[in-house]
């Protein structure tokens, strides 16, 4: 078992997004700067999925599979040997 505290910064944006500078941010040059973000982060909507998306792909590139009934739940047998992935996350 392990928890992983920044686990939804590591998703890949699928599309640009851009945000305003947020207050008390000081760069030089003119104010009110457009940024555009280059990865995750906390408070977007689509985090979960990319996140997920991201996670199943290394999975699968491994020889992992996903059961039917339940997309966070993998398996693989290896060497006589089954090892199962259960995926559980509690600050969606």
């Amino acid at each position: 078992q392990m928890d992983v505290k920044t686990i939804f910064l590591n998703g890949d944006l699928e599309e640009k997004i851009y945000m305003t500078q947020l207050e008390g941010c000081v760069v030089l040059g003119p104010e009110n700067k457009v940024w555009k973000l280059l990865k995750s982060l906390y408070g977007l909507k689509q985090i979960p999925k990319q996140w997920h998306e991201k996670l199943d792909n290394a999975l699968l590139s491994d020889s992992f599979s996903p059961i039917d009934v339940d997309k966070f739940v993998y398996f693989k047998f290896e060497n006589c040997y089954c090892v199962i992935i259960c995926l559980y996350v509690d600050d969606m």
